[in-house]
């Protein structure tokens, strides 16, 4: 893949050059580097560049370095912590800026080049804030206040809002970061981040993401698109931890979609456009402490067509790429096992060569950002009015998809759509079912989930919604079942915007038939219930009933498994701990299955038409052609002999187990 220069010479003006040598020849030369007196000594400077360069250190064995990987691949709080910036000028000379500050991180250049937005803390006991401070080290102020931690800054293009008639467009200008909003991730107790902007003064905040888990590493893009990394946990097709895919957006959280194709790793973050038409990132399946992992790359012309791996695991662990004007691109790197520090490499994508920039041994040495002036990418106008508490989702047709045979889904097949509000929860209210007794069980943890309505689905397969803005939704297709066959991630519609999509999941870089379709010939439909009436699905509430007349008669202590008598373990009431035997036993895992949902033997959270459960409520396998290894299955029906559930019975398991089988799924007074 790529080749790594390691060996350096001095030249004549006292600076260090670099010989451009086999990757081999650089993973031999490492540990000789790490223990030359150079090493020792300080700074060892590379292949110089003609324009300065900053970036951020992380001195070696900080708390967050010692703490190891996090769960999903979201980074600690206190990641950066004792960090600083440094401003390496043509000549080599290191200038800190900032020196009075306990930590300093994420650096960001402006359009002009004359100015650089980061993440500081003043103190050890400060939040993470926003801060701008001239290249010059001059003129240093702060941005945001009051957030709690900001961190990953970065300028935008100007938003254009549509002014009164006869008034001059009005641009604001932003900067956009990540913070919280006090929600804990759909896995684990700590807090989710979102994207948020505000203008340069820290005025007219504004939340762009509304995701349930983390949003972060956003990035740019030259037609004014921002790409980010995004912790996908709406199902678990891949897995308890989902996976983390890179999102495009508009600058003001519009139309928010997928941006690259899948590639080998879980975990895709750390985006970057370069000159030469790519978008570079790092990719992992679990990322160490520092987010590192390998190189790969999508072309911007086609970005979910165009996957392709950069680097491969023997070639070391990969940190922040950052373009350079001629198409290659600054990269941190420290070898494969983990040892070692990050240097800064000058890396050329496209012939597969890098050279040594920049390595201080005592620092890992990151973000590395040239200091020029540079294109400003295009702005955007925005239809977003705060003023309009709703929004609109529409699809032209839910048959356009994206699965290797037309006819798996075909017409006819959708019967209705339902739709999901997620509710996040507040960080702290994590409870011990949640946790402990979740990881004793191997029960999983989705977030809990409302019903905003659920509508007939048009002949031509188009629909038309109004909904709640700003608010986590999940759009699932039904069959004459009411078994969610199609379904989406995380997605929401800001203030007064008409959100639209093709089909369901369908091709983005293709075109649609231009037709108008039926749901748009008619007003759009609202699912705007107040938060109070809309309905929950509770596994003690609605389904422990079900089971107590219909099933315990069959599968008690003398009946077939699972057993389902509520004598041989605790029932609990509301409490967050224990869980119930009935529940424990229908969510129990089976040997050998693995991870993701074939690791459960009877109910599969979030997808019913897979569960055993559910074939057995029905009579008959309920998997379609997409669900690979459980199509096929035998499906072991109710005994003619014994007490059958009614219709409604059933559509209450398979929406419980489609919502995500929780426990407790009424959320508490206070959520959402």
């Amino acid at each position: 893949m790529v080749s790594l220069g390691g060996t350096a010479r001095p030249d004549k003006a006292g600076m260090w050059g670099v010989c451009l040598v086999t990757l081999a020849s650089v993973l031999q030369a490492t540990p000789e580097r790490a223990t030359c007196a150079e090493r020792t000594r300080g700074p060892l400077t590379g292949k110089r560049l003609s324009d300065p360069v900053v970036l951020a250190q992380l001195p070696l064995g900080t708390d967050a370095e010692k703490a190891g990987p996090e769960s999903g691949g979201m980074l600690p709080a206190r990641y950066g912590d004792r960090g600083r910036l440094i401003l390496i000028d043509p000549r080599g000379r290191l200038r800190r800026l900032v020196p009075d500050f306990h930590s300093a991180c994420d650096p960001s250049v402006s359009f002009d080049g004359r100015r650089i937005v980061f993440a500081g803390k003043r103190t050890a006991h400060d939040h993470w804030n926003i801060y701008e401070i001239g290249a010059d080290g001059s003129g240093l102020r702060q941005i945001t206040r009051g957030l709690g931690d900001c961190r990953s800054p970065c300028y935008l293009s100007p938003v254009y809002r549509l002014p009164p008639v006869g008034a001059p467009p009005s641009p604001w200008h932003q900067v956009l970061f990540v913070a919280g909003a006090g929600t804990a991730e759909e896995y684990g107790p700590s807090e989710a981040t979102h994207l948020y902007v505000s203008k340069l003064d820290g005025s007219a905040v504004r939340r762009l993401t509304y995701n349930i888990s983390s949003d972060k590493d956003p990035w740019l893009m030259g037609d004014g698109l921002v790409v980010f990394a995004s912790w996908q946990r709406a199902r678990l097709d891949h897995g308890a931890l989902g996976r983390v895919a890179l999102l495009a957006m508009n600058l003001d959280g519009t139309d928010c979609a997928l941006y690259a194709e899948y590639g080998r790793g879980r975990i895709q973050h750390m985006p970057c456009a370069t000159s030469g038409g790519l978008v570079i990132f790092v990719e992992a399946d679990r990322v160490p402490w520092d987010g590192a992992g390998r190189l790969a790359a999508v072309s911007i012309r086609r970005p979910l067509h165009s996957y392709r791996p950069l680097t491969e695991e023997a070639e070391g662990l990969f940190h922040s790429p950052s373009p350079l004007p001629d198409g290659t691109v600054l990269v941190s790197r420290r070898p494969a096992d983990g040892s070692g520090s990050h240097a800064i490499y000058r890396l050329d994508p496209q012939g597969g060569r890098a050279e040594l920039v920049f390595d201080d041994p005592r620092y890992h040495d990151i973000h590395a950002h040239l200091v020029v002036p540079r294109d400003r990418p295009d702005g955007r106008s925005s239809v977003v009015s705060e003023k309009d508490p709703h929004g609109k989702m529409y699809c032209l047709n839910v048959y356009i998809h994206d699965l290797p045979e037309r006819e798996w889904w075909a017409p006819g097949m959708a019967q209705r759509l339902r739709v999901l509000e997620g509710i996040p929860a507040p960080v702290g209210r994590q409870t011990k079912w949640q946790g402990g007794q979740a990881g004793v069980f191997g029960i999983p943890r989705l977030a809990q989930r409302r019903f905003l309505g659920e509508i007939p689905i048009e002949a031509d397969g188009s629909f038309n919604i109004e909904i709640p803005a700003n608010v986590p939704i999940e759009l699932q297709v039904l069959d004459e079942n009411g078994l969610a066959v199609r379904r989406c991630g995380w997605i929401w519609s800001r203030n007064h915007e008409p959100r639209g999509c093709i089909g369901c999941h369908e091709d983005g870089e293709l075109t649609p038939e231009n037709w108008l379709v039926d749901a748009l010939k008619k007003p759009s439909i609202p699912l705007t219930l107040p938060p109070e009436r809309r309905r929950t699905v509770d596994f003690r509430r609605d389904v422990m009933p079900i089971i107590q007349s219909r099933c315990i008669g069959c599968h008690g202590p003398e009946g077939a498994p699972p057993r389902l008598d509520v004598a041989s373990g605790p029932s609990g009431g509301r409490s967050p701990a224990p869980f119930n035997q009935p529940y424990r036993a229908l969510l129990a895992r089976q040997a050998g299955g693995g991870g993701g949902l074939a690791a459960y033997r009877y109910v599969h959270p979030g997808r019913a038409r897979t569960s055993p459960l559910v074939w057995h409520l029905l009579g008959r396998n309920t998997a379609r052609p997409w669900d690979g290894p459980w199509v096929g299955r035998p499906a072991k029906p109710i005994p003619e002999e014994g007490p059958k559930p009614t219709e409604d019975e059933v559509r209450m398991f398979i929406e419980w187990i489609d919502l995500g089988a929780l426990w407790d799924g009424i959320p508490d007074e206070n959520d959402g």
